[in-house]
């Protein structure tokens, strides 16, 4: 496959962007990848724990993927945060725009990937958003709460703010849920600044993959990172320093592994909790690309069992179509 011989697919419309998006182990990495190195494009990473450094098994960075035919295509926003640190989505959102504002004056074609739906929302549509300072006061009431408790609290908010900007894929933990609150709780009653922040426009390709054909790569996929030393990561980051609660907080991997690491699970015990919440985690991340259509988005699904040229072949059909 001679993927990197042409890149003139976008010499009409160098700034448009193109979303890959779609549940974990849909193959949506190396697509994204495949495709950028075919347009000379380069990845923006849609991924809220990818941001993170030393976190490569456990968030499924999969860097091998960037390499197509011996050249590794550039990805941003992958390894820019110290474990620990609480990365969130104004962040995400200023440094999305940093990237993309450069790739676009460089003529670049930028192709976002990943599969945090609120990232990829927020930057397509623009979210106005401002940083919002912890409340300790407000934590204080909260914590010993459960995280139906939290959730309860959470969907209040949202309902008095008419907001969509947290649901369960991002708020799978007591301290996530009690961050999300506080930012639903500040945004009631504090005036968000004017701060313009425009809408990205965009092909949106999403990769389906059958449930079950889902479940089992999943699962695949969970025994060859551990077989990895998922473990090992886990224990390294323990070993510097890194709180077991900071990367429970992470949730996923983190959360089930850590708590075998320290020994509250034993290792069958993990690795049935961890395989049943990634299959919950995918489910959810489906519920969040269905409403996003629901919210106005086309999302053009492509199916993950074809082969990779295949979807090469239909995703600049897409882009010569002009949809």
């Amino acid at each position: 496959m001679a993927f990197l011989s042409v890149c003139t697919i976008f010499a009409n419309d160098m700034s448009r962007m193109i979303t890959i998006l779609g549940p974990t182990a849909s193959g949506k990495t190396k697509l994204a990848a495949t495709l950028a190195a075919d347009i000379c494009g380069e990845v923006i990473s849609a991924d809220s724990r990818q941001v993170y450094r030393r976190m490569d098994i456990g968030t499924g960075k999969d860097l091998a993927d960037y390499v197509v035919e011996g050249q590794t295509v550039p990805v941003h926003l992958v390894d820019i945060c110290e474990p620990g640190t609480r990365y969130n989505l104004f962040e995400y959102q200023r440094d999305f725009h940093r990237v993309y504002e450069d790739l676009v004056a460089r003529g670049v074609t930028p192709v976002l990937c990943g599969g945090t739906g609120l990232y990829i929302e927020a930057v397509l549509s623009g979210y106005q958003l401002s940083p919002v300072p912890q409340n300790a006061e407000l934590r204080a009431r909260l914590e010993g709460k459960s995280l139906d408790e939290l959730a309860a609290i959470l969907a209040d908010l949202k309902e008095k703010n008419h907001s969509c900007l947290h649901n369960r894929t991002d708020v799978d933990s007591a301290q996530r849920a009690i961050r999300a609150i506080e930012i639903e709780e500040y945004n009631l009653h504090t005036p968000v600044a004017d701060r313009y922040v425009p809408p990205v426009d965009s092909l949106v390709v999403g990769v389906a993959i059958d449930r079950e054909e889902r479940r089992r790569r999943i699962t695949r996929r969970l025994r060859q990172r551990l077989d990895e030393g998922m473990a090992d990561e886990v224990r390294s980051l323990l070993d510097s320093g890194i709180a077991a609660s900071d990367l429970i907080y992470y949730g996923l991997e983190y959360r089930y592994v850590t708590e075998y690491v320290v020994g509250q699970l034993s290792y069958e015990e993990m690795f049935r909790q961890l395989e049943i919440a990634i299959h919950q985690f995918a489910k959810r991340q489906m519920t969040w690309f269905r409403g996003m259509e629901r919210r106005g988005f086309r999302i053009h699904w492509i199916d993950a069992l074809l082969p990779l040229e295949e979807k090469l072949a239909q995703i600049k059909t897409l882009i010569s179509d002009g949809l």
